[in-house]
């Protein structure tokens, strides 16, 4: 698969089926679902939290790097996008109280891990 699914400068990008049209992240050349070939595919970027858990420990180290600041708990969680695929990623949110299942997120890739943010006021849909 010629795709690099993790590089920021490349978006996010999965893979469909072209027998099933499942859709896949990362991408692979082969459906997750019936084992025909998939194509690569761009995310729209766009989904819902499907759940989250708070990171409270530093993780092990290397490969993490502990920054200059030191550690501070991180939230991560699954997003549903719109295509039906669910993306692992750290929630950029300020504030932990805030994470909400079903909220509104735009998913970029990241440096190793996707990011989601809350998507803007005018993005949410009912």
């Amino acid at each position: 698969m010629p795709t690099v699914p993790r590089s920021p400068a490349a978006g996010l990008h999965g893979s469909r089926c072209s027998g099933c049209s499942v859709t896949a992240y990362p991408a692979d050349g082969t459906c997750p679902r019936c084992g025909g070939p998939a194509e690569p595919a761009a995310l729209s970027g766009e989904g819902r939290l499907w759940t989250w858990t708070v990171q409270r420990y530093a993780p092990k180290s290397p490969p993490y790097r502990v920054p200059p600041s030191g550690f501070e708990p991180f939230a991560i969680g699954y997003v549903e996008m719109e295509e039906g695929v669910r993306v692992a990623a750290v929630l950029e949110i300020h504030d932990l109280d805030d994470i909400r299942i079903g909220m509104p997120l735009t998913v970029t890739a990241g440096d190793g891990v996707p990011r989601a943010r809350p998507a803007p006021s005018g993005e949410e849909r009912a």
